[in-house]
């Protein structure tokens, strides 16, 4: 039936149905979002399919690296190319769980309490040096990122759909810092790191942004609906057995490794089948293979992995490497 006649499907300004998506148009989605998104920021490819996979899977972002090359950059980037509310807390000892969430204020005209919702009811959040905030004001997103909802005073408030938290944390400057905990880090889908862009690429980016703010000049190229969608097709997309049980496998053996104190979770399982199923779809498949799970195994896990005292020298990275050469897919 012609697109505009009645019962006809509805189309998105680039000609997509918006009822349905199909693994092809996720794909084709998804590379819309990232050449917009490199339109504005240097991001490494890698890194930025990372953050992408973690969209499609309902998941969120720690990005941890050196101030200055683009993190908050990147958040905009995406909140803009995706046409999603987008909100920023910036994070400081004295920030309380209530700025971050929300509170209920007393109205006297009416003579009764309403709620205030906080940033958090954005799409799209960032939280920036998140481990500068107490630990009870990072408790506060922990449902948040769990549930999807705020509870204030006994009262549940559901978040806005889709919704993704980007936190930031420097590496390097931990004075006046709260590390993240076990159960905090949990939350995350990925941890990312940027790193320095190449000399030729800096070179390029003084020449690009010497004119102004270039995420001030992007467009959306998608909706927060579609984004829905895509969303709804990689939770379809196939996992069987065998795949399922290669997961766990890598999780069981970073917890019967040496080196490490504390292993992946069952948490860490679901996460890393998520995102494979995300990675797959962003590639125009509707089933998950092994490949996919290999290439999103130290995004999802290695921020997850406690390693014991004696274990000097290594680093979690290298863990869930070795891992992956170790385990062999079923």
């Amino acid at each position: 039936m012609p697109p505009g006649q009645p019962g006809a499907p509805k189309m998105n300004p680039m000609g997509i149905t918006v009822e349905e998506l199909g693994p092809p148009d996720v794909a084709a989605l998804g590379s819309r979002v990232a050449a917009n998104i490199a339109g504005a920021v240097k991001v490494p490819e890698g890194v930025l399919r990372e953050v992408l996979v973690a969209l499609m899977a309902d998941g969120h972002v720690l990005i941890e690296d050196h101030p200055g090359v683009g993190k908050t950059a990147l958040a905009r980037a995406l909140a803009r190319s995706i046409d999603a509310d987008y909100a920023r807390i910036q994070c400081t000892s004295d920030l309380l769980p209530s700025d971050v969430v929300g509170t209920n204020v007393f109205n006297q005209l009416e003579g009764r309490f309403e709620f205030r919702p906080g940033p958090v009811f954005a799409h799209l959040v960032l939280v920036d040096e998140i481990n500068r905030a107490s630990p009870r004001t990072q408790s506060g997103l922990l449902e948040c990122m769990q549930e999807g909802r705020v509870t204030v005073d006994g009262d549940s408030h559901p978040l806005a759909r889709p919704f993704m938290v980007l936190a930031t944390q420097n590496p390097v400057d931990y004075e006046g810092t709260y590390p993240l905990p076990e159960a905090q880090l949990d939350r995350f889908m990925v941890r990312v790191s940027l790193g320095y862009p190449s000399p030729a690429q800096e070179a390029e980016m003084l020449s690009v942004h010497a004119g102004g703010d270039r995420v001030l000049d992007l467009s959306p190229v998608t909706s927060v609906a579609e984004i829905k969608l895509a969303q709804s097709a990689c939770s379809e997309v196939h996992a069987s057995a065998p795949l399922r049980e290669y997961v766990v496998a890598l999780v069981g053996h970073t917890r019967r490794d040496p080196r490490v104190e504390l292993g992946a979770s069952p948490r860490a399982g679901l996460m890393l089948l998520k995102a494979a199923k995300a990675s797959a779809v962003l590639d125009g498949r509707d089933h998950a293979l092994p490949d996919d799970v290999k290439g999103m195994a130290i995004a999802v896990l290695a921020h997850r992995l406690m390693l014991a005292p004696s274990a000097v020298g290594t680093v979690p990275e290298q863990v869930v490497r070795e891992t992956l050469t170790t385990v062999r897919a079923l």
